[in-house]
């Protein structure tokens, strides 16, 4: 069985266009970072230049809910540590000028993790500035890595405030700011249910012209939105600080039309249906573009804006990047689905038309077999799903991969909540199960920092947001890592620590080898129980055979598994493959529990 090395996401590449340039999606191995929890370059920066306590500064490196001081030029400093990883691609955390500190007293927090946004065009001063994002950038292109931006598009912080809101307005999830919809409270030219009503661009018939918008002149259609003194202008660029370009509808229950206009836990969400507004975000983001030479895009809550945005962003971003020589940008949404459901995923590619979004299907199969007991099988589910998305398996490959991240938590964390009596070699085995499946199976696998040095966290948000260097979080500290008997009260940049190794042993064999970046994908073997996965990829030029089997049980196995009529003999580029096969089409597959291969046909 042979296949053709097309692929309908690869893009003509201009003449001019780098080795690098010329890389597709699927060809990466990406690493997340937030910046401030990895490595801090300037202490003088730790506050970001402002003067006073934690309110003020947000700083304080003992508090999980704080600035702890990382920033660019230490990503910079570790830009070696990544590359002996085998990272080929840096995903970074926002780096956007942020409202410091938000939330009522007793219950504040810091923008450390870069979504509460108030200035789109420039670097937060925790973390450096333009001209050290533009350094980073400069020297990972030296090396041969891309860098790929975090953006935010459907809400910035929280500025605006409602009168009809408890206390001083603030529209955070403890405030009585439930969402108010369109049937109760409809927009209307003079902002009341009593005005002369508008058709503002999301329903069926609805009038995008912009004389049409321009009748909205009122923002209060559903609470009566203020800019509290002093932050009036707290916004930039400077058509931010508008409260008409906002939904100003109340809290998001996540649900309906909600979804897509109501506030993020109280965040000001943006009304991305306005033309003045797509035409705004376009030109911050393609600016960003322009200025630096990036090479990606990550968006955050992106099930959370209107489709008819995407479909205008997206190509705006492809074509800037295109003029720029960047030929193969890559954009991939943030759909956050806790289910094994790739149909879920898949829409906002159809629908939205993003050209990928991050995989948390694949996330939930790895959970449910790895961190679980459930049957290999849930993978035929996954993969099935795989035709659905636009231009399907094609698409599939250009998915972000992940076991766990900054949001969700880590796969230890899952580990150790699914066996609690596991002993830590165990633990450790299954951890290097699910990296030998996210690095070699189809889609663009993606390390959230840390996973490398063993951490397990807390559960999400928060506690899954340890610092690499020496850390002062109590919390974060009495974990017991994986794989090591360091701390996060340690510095834990560990080249030898396994699992580092692991990952980049494994991360060279799938670069080396495009079977496991650009090869179409074949199931072998799975089961209704914990045991044995099989799956064959192929070589898109040669044809060449690659089986990758997996035992997700604690006892070993025996099998014989379907191959090719042409595989004949394998060599093992990872764990152990029978050197011939038993008949033409069959191989022999022999594991350990908890094992797996990587098996290269001759």
């Amino acid at each position: 069985m042979l296949f053709s090395a097309t692929t309908a996401c690869a893009q003509a590449v201009p003449p001019a266009a780098t080795a690098l340039q010329q890389r597709l999606p699927q060809d990466e191995v990406i690493y997340f970072v937030l910046p401030d929890r990895f490595e801090n370059g300037d202490k003088g920066n730790d506050r970001g230049g402002l003067s006073g306590d934690r309110s003020v500064t947000g700083y304080d490196p003992a508090d999980t809910g704080f600035y702890h001081g990382g920033d660019l030029k230490g990503l910079l400093q570790r830009l070696d540590y990544l590359q002996a990883l085998g990272v080929t691609a840096l995903w970074v955390g926002p780096i956007f000028r942020n409202k410091p500190v938000q939330g009522p007293p007793g219950r504040q927090s810091a923008g450390y993790h870069g979504y509460w946004i108030t200035d789109f065009e420039h670097v937060d001063p925790h973390f450096g500035t333009d001209a050290d994002f533009a350094a980073l950038v400069e020297a990972a292109h030296r090396r041969g890595l891309k860098v790929y931006m975090d953006i935010v598009v459907n809400h910035t912080a929280d500025v605006i405030r409602y009168r009809e809101c408890d206390g001083d307005g603030n529209k955070g999830a403890g405030a009585d700011c439930s969402y108010r919809g369109l049937a109760d409270f409809p927009y209307t030219t003079s902002g009341g249910v009593d005005g002369e009503p508008i058709n503002p661009g999301f329903t069926g018939n609805a009038d995008p012209a912009a004389a049409n918008w321009a009748r909205l002149t009122d923002p209060a259609w559903a609470y009566h939105p203020y800019i509290p003194a002093g932050e009036e202008t707290a916004k930039s660029p400077a058509w931010l600080n508008d409260p008409l370009l906002y939904h100003n509808r109340g809290n998001t229950s996540f649900a309906g039309e909600s979804s897509t206009m109501g506030d993020f836990f109280g965040l000001d969400d943006v009304m991305t249906e306005h033309p003045r507004v797509v035409a705004g975000m376009i030109d911050i983001f393609g600016g960003w573009i322009d200025r630096f030479g990036i090479d990606g895009f990550r968006i955050d809550t992106a099930r959370h804006v209107n489709p008819e945005f995407w479909q205008a962003f997206v190509p705006a971003m492809l074509d800037r990047a295109r003029t720029r020589g960047i030929p193969n940008f890559h954009i991939f949404g943030e759909v956050a689905l806790h289910a094994l459901d790739a149909g879920g995923l898949a829409r906002f590619t159809r629908v939205d038309k993003l050209p990928a979004v991050l995989d948390f299907a694949f996330r939930e199969a790895v959970v449910q077999t790895v961190a679980g007991t459930a049957g290999t099988n849930a993978f035929e589910t996954l993969f099935d799903g795989d035709a659905l998305y636009e231009h399907g398996f094609d698409t599939a490959l250009t998915l972000p991969t992940f076991t766990g991240n900054h949001d969700d938590g880590r796969f230890g964390f899952q580990l150790r909540r699914a066996f609690p009596q596991a002993s830590d070699a165990e633990l450790l085995e299954r951890t290097m199960l699910a990296n030998a499946m996210l690095l070699t199976l189809r889609g663009v696998p993606t390390i959230y920092s840390g996973d490398e040095q063993g951490f397990t966290g807390d559960g999400g948000d928060q506690g899954s947001r340890e610092d690499m260097f020496a850390s002062e979080v109590a919390s974060y500290n009495d974990n017991t890592l994986l794989g090591s008997d360091a701390t996060t009260a340690d510095i834990n940049f560990d080249t030898a620590h396994p699992l580092f190794r692991q990952i980049a042993e494994l991360a060279r064999i799938r670069t080396a080898h495009a079977a496991l970046t650009r090869g179409q994908q074949v199931l072998r073997a799975r089961g209704d129980a914990p045991g044995v996965l099989a799956i064959s990829r192929f070589d898109p030029a040669s044809g060449r055979e690659m089986l990758l089997v997996f035992n997700t049980s604690t006892k070993a196995v025996t099998q014989q598994v379907q191959v090719e009529t042409a595989s004949s003999a394998f060599a093992a580029l990872a764990g152990t493959c029978a050197p011939t096969v038993s008949a033409p089409g069959s191989v022999a597959v022999t594991l350990p529990p908890l094992g797996y291969a990587i098996c290269q046909a001759r």
